[in-house]
């Protein structure tokens, strides 16, 4: 009798403390984004398209944030908030993303689940228009991480993913880039080094004015993180180059104990110092706060290294981190219901 009673005292305690974990808490819900990280200053700013740019910011994160405040999850709301960017002609990504050497438009996109520690990724594709959701069948309809080119528009079709036609991610301003990049890459030396002594090869991947990526990482109410990243690489990209953001753990990570990262930057650099898991694992092994980590990575290790760009993160408390040692970056969240969006350095 005494054993029964002790299994039911047991069996309670663990259906209560079960109960207090599912309770929603909305106070911590947190979103946070980024559109791209680089030399973006308000010299190479109009007043016009910096209203456009914090339009679409903070729409993206309104979108995000209703799905948190429905108790939705941190899942729905990155890859809602991403979509919005992904549709926008303004950032590097979906309609926005730059041309390659050979005038294609080639997009990649990853998505991470903090709870489940699941991750789908896409790389290469010409013809989806939601890279992001892409990414997201994957890892919910397939044993795979990450699929790239045909083989993932293939699977977007089956999936009944929304195919385009390549010529709907075109646009007038990201073609003139990549003539700009052309022309200055023929009027260099043909020689295989420049006078400086650096190889001609070590700039091709060069975008200009900004390394242009979109993500999200978000809190919801049930204390689950998630990440999302989607790109169009970079300008004059060529051989099949793919960057850091569909790499999981380089451009794009989430664990529910510590935190959910997604970068922006030279993916090389992003990639070689798996930047995204290197905050995760900072707070994990060396407890870290999330913003002594997030510092530690960007605007230490990143910048010996040699690598600009920055991220955004968030970690379980719903404590948002977003340093960056670049010139600028689009970036911005809500928490609370306020949202706050920014460009520059402040």
């Amino acid at each position: 009798m005494k054993k029964q009673l002790y299994f039911l005292c047991l069996f309670l305690l663990m259906a209560i403390v079960s109960m207090a974990q599912s309770k929603p808490d909305y106070s911590k819900i947190t979103l946070v984004i980024h559109g791209g990280a680089g030399t973006i200053t308000k010299a190479n700013m109009t007043p016009e398209k910096e209203k456009a740019y914090k339009e679409v910011l903070n729409q993206a994160l309104k979108t995000g944030y209703a799905i948190l405040e429905k108790g939705g999850s941190s899942l729905d709301a990155v890859e809602a908030t991403v979509r919005v960017m992904e549709d926008s002609p303004l950032f590097n990504a979906g309609k926005g993303a730059v041309f390659t050497n050979e005038g294609k438009n080639e997009l990649d996109a990853a998505i991470m689940d903090g709870k489940t520690g699941k991750a789908g990724a896409v790389a290469s594709l010409t013809t989806v228009r939601n890279p992001i959701t892409a990414a997201r069948a994957v890892m919910e309809q397939s044993e795979h991480v990450m699929l790239i080119g045909q083989g993932a528009e293939k699977f977007a079709k089956e999936k009944g993913l929304e195919i385009v036609d390549p010529s709907y991610f075109r646009t007038e301003t990201r073609y003139q880039q990549l003539q700009k990049l052309k022309e200055k890459e023929g009027e260099k030396t043909k020689l295989d080094h420049d006078s400086s002594g650096t190889s001609s090869t070590e700039n091709i991947f060069v975008e200009g004015e900004k390394f242009g990526t979109v993500g999200a990482v978000a809190l919801d109410a049930y204390g689950n993180l998630a990440a999302a990243t989607s790109t169009g690489g970079m300008t004059n990209k060529r051989y099949g180059r793919v960057g850091d953001v569909p790499i999981i753990g380089a451009g794009t990570y989430a664990d529910n104990n510590t935190c959910a990262v997604s970068a922006t930057g030279h993916g090389e650099y992003f990639i070689r110092s798996v930047v995204a898991h290197d905050i995760a694992a900072l707070m994990e092994y060396k407890g870290y706060s999330l913003k002594k980590a997030a510092d530690e990575v960007v605007m230490k290790k990143l910048v010996k290294r040699g690598g600009e760009g920055g991220v955004i993160a968030v970690d379980r408390d719903g404590n948002v981190a977003m340093p960056f040692n670049s010139a600028g970056m689009y970036r911005g969240y809500i928490k609370k219901g306020k949202a706050e969006v920014a460009i520059y350095k402040e």
